[in-house]
């Protein structure tokens, strides 16, 4: 058959980001109000268009930085930086009103992160729990109170990238991505109960994490911050893949 043009229209290629972090205690995802159509005033994830030079990894990283003004964690530096990776394709022929557009989602993790500020099109950004912006339990955010589903399909995106974070910190040790450079176990522990929505037992919780060959490496150093006695100082160890892995409770 010949090539016919026609039966090809044109389209754009976005990236997504659903940027998490743990404040207070809680799994936030990075949330901008649009500022302009489609959907003006409704709450969305970052992201933008990918331009005609960038390869997708690139874009993802402008997005992140401009959005957040992290980069993106390069695997051959020891320079910390903000975890980075693919998550899914969304392609729906009706996902964008403007024009058929695809994008490519990416599950972005961070300590805690100080409040953003708005750019692009979007006209505020804010740090909202999880459960809020997907409608689960009690939760608000404020200024207007969320109530109103994310724009386009975004609320897909997120719990997407949601439960990909719940699920692999039982399995890797992804879950150090929300600490910093040095934490406390008990640091980490409030890791898993903020991303799982649980409470853990410590004790059970430290023999776990420190007897898991490679997870944890003590930096010879202790903190006060959290109050009460030194607490040890650990880092991230070599080790990706949790054997056995940390199981998530059932709730």
């Amino acid at each position: 058959m010949p090539y016919d043009p026609s039966a090809f229209p044109p389209f754009a290629v976005t990236v997504d980001l659903v940027v998490l972090t743990v404040r207070r205690h809680a799994l936030c995802a990075l949330a901008v109000r649009r500022g302009e159509e489609p959907y003006k005033g409704m709450w969305a994830l970052p992201g933008g268009f990918v331009r005609a030079n960038e390869d997708l990894a690139t874009a993802a990283a402008r997005e992140l930085a401009e959005e957040t003004g992290l980069r993106a964690h390069d695997q051959g530096s020891r320079s910390p930086g903000a975890h980075l990776e693919q998550l899914a394709t969304y392609g729906d022929p009706d996902r964008d009103p403007r024009m058929r557009v695809v994008s490519v989602a990416h599950l972005a993790l961070a300590p805690d992160l100080p409040s953003p500020t708005a750019g692009g099109d979007a006209r505020s950004a804010r740090w909202a729990p999880v459960d809020a912006l997907l409608g689960v339990g009690d939760a608000e955010v404020r200024e207007g109170e969320y109530k109103s589903p994310l724009a386009f399909d975004h609320g897909d995106i997120l719990a997407a990238g949601v439960e990909r974070a719940r699920s692999k910190i039982e399995y890797s040790s992804l879950a150090t991505a929300f600490c910093p450079p040095e934490f406390t176990v008990g640091e980490l522990r409030r890791v898993y109960e903020a991303v799982w929505g649980v409470v853990l037992d410590p004790r059970n919780f430290h023999r776990k994490v420190t007897g898991t060959p490679g997870f944890l490496l003590p930096s010879g150093g202790t903190t006060t911050r959290q109050g009460g006695r030194p607490a040890q100082l650990f880092r991230a160890g070599g080790a990706t893949l949790l054997n056995p892995p940390m199981l998530r409770p059932e709730v």
